[in-house]
């Protein structure tokens, strides 16, 4: 994405008088209802679709609940449909969810918005181990170009870049619980400072909080659920002590490695898939089905545990964390990595989501160690999965901190994300440049 640039001189008052700069941040205001009624809609039937395909139908064929082997057909078609999406229109489908979520912005155009919608809708609602937020995104961004095409107003580098970041951030304002959050990201993701950093952000912001009030209030006139992220913990904490920050900050480390090795694994499953998309997108499909399944068979428990984003899962892991045993957190973390990364190359998504999940569930499992509870384990393990994934730290404490509703444990949150993003830059094969 082109990002307006006016001279480092000038001041805000400048960029505010300059021509159209107005008409543009109002335009940006109004984007934001629409784009947030199409994002609330697109969000609520992804929700509707995986709903009916986990419950509704294994109750309609007469099971109480899906069976260990339910996830191997469903993400056998999901495979089918995201490979012939890929091969054959335009923008295939988005971006692979491996790459940097830079990647959703610098390719939002009106023509991809089909095949973004179709890939999401085939991938998400079947189990691919992945989040809603990139391509909301792409969605967000191209309906505010497509607004601006019909109601013709001039075309220029400057209402690209604003417009296109308005509309991601509406759009992605909702699912992260904060407009806030949503507005942190755009600043890190757009990549710029001075005063070209205000005259990108105030629409983003302005839009993003007008996108979350029409969000909120549709969804609780309609009674629709679209999914949000949670993670509070139901545990009190008002304290740090040195056990939480030394042992958080080696559990950020651990985490880090982990995550830096599944992204890794995506890259190397992208590649491989990119030879002969529709075959091979349907195999990691199917693989990340077997993972799915394998983890049911031998634990007893939801194949949803590893299917899907993690979102719901995260909730409950997190209000009952009790209620994993070691068995369930070693089986779910290892089978949800795998999955995860076989859907990171080959089906389409955000990264967020299950990262999350599986920072949370590694904080879990090393909870109990020797002065570490189970709220700073889980904080450091979330901070340090999204730092890996988001590669912006200032984006990963805020999510991370909004979510835990606790503000006992930020300096460890802050901690943590910095080992972290240290960790992965030192690992060999670094983070790659955003693409």
């Amino acid at each position: 994405m082109s990002t307006a640039r006016p001279a480092e001189g000038a001041r805000l008052a400048d960029v505010l008088k300059g021509p159209g700069y107005l008409k543009t941040l109002l335009l940006s205001g109004l984007v934001g209802i629409p784009v947030s009624l199409v994002a609330f809609w697109f969000l609520a039937g992804i929700h509707e679709l995986q709903h009916a395909l986990w419950s509704g139908l294994p109750h309609s064929l007469g099971w109480a609940s899906a069976p260990w082997w339910w996830p191997l057909p469903l993400l056998l078609v999901s495979g089918v449909l995201v490979g012939l999406i890929a091969r054959h229109m335009k923008g295939a489908g988005g971006h692979v969810p491996v790459r940097s979520m830079g990647a959703g912005m610098s390719g939002t155009s009106t023509a991809v918005l089909p095949g973004v919608v179709l890939a999401a809708a085939a991938s998400l609602p079947f189990g691919a181990v992945l989040g809603p937020e990139a391509p909301l995104i792409a969605l967000g961004g191209g309906l505010a170009l497509l607004l601006r095409d019909l109601l013709r107003t001039e075309a220029t580098p400057q209402t690209t870049t604003l417009l296109a970041a308005a509309g991601a951030a509406a759009a992605v304002a909702a699912i992260f619980g904060s407009p806030l959050i949503a507005g942190v990201l755009l600043i890190e993701l757009v990549g710029v400072g001075g005063v070209r950093l205000f005259a990108v952000m105030l629409p983003a912001m302005l839009s993003s909080g007008i996108g979350a009030l029409v969000f909120t209030g549709f969804g609780r006139w309609t009674g629709l659920q679209v999914g949000k992220l949670n993670a509070k913990l139901p545990e009190p904490f008002t304290r740090l002590d040195a056990p939480d920050v030394i042992w958080g900050l080696l559990i950020a480390v651990a985490v880090a490695v982990l995550q830096h090795s599944t992204m890794a694994a995506g890259r190397t499953v992208a590649t491989y898939v990119a030879g002969r998309t529709l075959v091979r997108t349907t195999l990691c499909a199917l693989g990340a089905g077997a993972c799915a399944a394998a983890y049911a068979l031998v634990t007893g428990r939801d194949p949803q545990d590893v299917a899907s984003s993690g979102e719901s899962t995260l909730a409950t892991l997190t209000a009952d964390p009790q209620a994993w045993g070691i068995g369930a957190l070693i089986a779910v973390l290892l089978c949800k990595a795998v999955g995860y990364a076989l859907c990171l190359g080959s089906l389409r998504g955000g990264p967020v989501f299950p990262a999350l999940f599986l920072g949370a569930a590694a904080g879990l499992l090393l909870s109990p160690l020797p002065g570490l509870g189970v709220v700073p384990g889980v904080a450091a393990g979330l901070a340090a999965a999204t730092a890996v994934v988001l590669r912006m730290p200032v984006s990963s404490a805020v999510l991370v901190t909004v979510l835990l509703g606790n503000t006992a444990v930020t300096p460890l949150v802050i901690m943590a994300v910095v080992a972290a993003m240290i960790t992965t830059e030192l690992l060999p094969g670094g983070p790659r440049p955003a693409e």
